[in-house]
């Protein structure tokens, strides 16, 4: 994740070194890049396959992980389709998804209503497939804001027979350095005591993520890695950066840098757009967008540029070596950065996996 010092961290996990002997295969359903994938292998879980609609995660999924990547719609993917991506010789079977979320996040609060309950669906299959298949154990992760929505009542009455433990989390409690509050449900048939435990109890800071990195401008990216670039800014947004301060708002810029929509007495429900990160201080969640400058706090610290698409990366823990696409593959910003938005962090994912190692080591 970074050059993360040992000495912020205080680290409260237990040695799970003994654990190695114990045997989970898993299929993580929405799998995207595999970012939950990765976390879980890290902490020792064996992911045989994931599931995505989106071919286009293909490759960055199997070239960093282990599994299988099989590109089906889990809306219409059959059980038996899924029980058959397990190893056969595993002690337990774990189903792990990540739905998609964007009823919550594609609309505001404002427009909330059924405009978008078709996408439920989607969650009710990984409920329905939890019923078929079985699994020892199940996890899930998603926006917060599911919790209050009566079709998370209904996945939880899929999971009827296992033992459910669900939090809001903070994930900086769990070494990821970002103010990313997340829905993390764990599930299982052999009883409780499966839950996390945080494992941090200073927040890892953007400066332990991505200090160090090489210096770009706007526009510009790094010869040795494709994925360190940062998209051009207009002239007026290259006036605006340089007259924004770490932790500031547009409210720092002189009046002729402001926009009308800032002006207006609506401009001040958004004090973070066109915001800078603090090297000091976790960053913003990472969105589908925070590779643009004007759409949250995603200005560089000091550069007077956006993050890159691999700073990004690094916020959401994933390493700095990880391949998102193939040599030769053109860079598109916003397809790269709906992607790394919308993954689940590493770090939570290993925290996940070395949860659920612990538990089944008491079985």
């Amino acid at each position: 994740m970074g050059s993360i010092s040992s000495l912020k961290l205080a680290v409260l996990i237990p040695d799970i070194s003994d654990m190695n002997s114990v045997s989970i295969s898993a299929v993580d359903l929405f799998c995207g890049v595999g970012g939950l994938t990765h976390g879980l292998e890290r902490a020792g879980v064996s992911v045989a396959a994931g599931v995505d609609i989106e071919a286009g995660c293909a490759f960055s999924f199997e070239a960093n992980n282990s599994a299988k990547f099989v590109g089906a719609d889990v809306a219409t993917i059959a059980s038996e389709e899924i029980e058959s991506l397990f190893a056969q010789n595993a002690r337990f079977r774990l189903l792990a998804g990540c739905a998609p979320c964007q009823p919550f996040s594609t609309y505001s609060q404002t427009g909330r209503g059924r405009k978008y309950e078709d996408q439920w669906p989607l969650l009710l299959k990984f409920g329905s497939l939890v019923r078929s298949i079985k699994p020892d154990f199940v996890t899930m992760e998603n926006v917060p804001q599911l919790a209050q929505h009566e079709v998370f009542e209904q996945f939880l009455k899929s999971l009827k027979g296992y033992k459910v433990w669900w939090r809001v989390v903070d994930c900086w409690e769990y070494g990821v350095p970002q103010t990313r509050k997340r829905l993390v449900l764990l599930a299982s048939r052999h009883g409780g005591g499966l839950e996390l435990r945080p494992t941090h109890s200073v927040r890892v800071t953007v400066a332990d993520a991505i200090a160090g990195m090489p210096v770009i401008a706007a526009g510009e990216r790094d010869p040795g890695d494709p994925l360190h670039r940062s998209p051009r800014l207009s002239d007026i947004n290259l006036r605006r950066i340089k007259a924004s301060v770490p932790g500031g708002t547009w409210r720092d810029w002189p009046i002729d840098l402001q926009a009308d929509c800032h002006r207006r007495g609506s401009g001040a429900t958004y004090p973070s757009v066109y915001g800078r990160m603090q090297w000091g201080h976790p960053s913003p969640t990472m969105t589908t967008q925070c590779f643009g400058y004007g759409n949250g706090r995603f200005g560089h610290p000091e550069q007077d540029r956006a993050i890159s698409l691999r700073e990004a990366a690094m916020l959401q823990t994933f390493p700095r070596d990880y391949r998102f696409v193939s040599p030769g593959v053109p860079i598109r910003f916003s397809h790269l950065g709906r992607l790394i938005g919308n993954a689940v962090p590493v770090r939570l994912g290993e925290v996940i996996g070395e949860a659920l190692l612990r538990h089944a080591a008491t079985l």
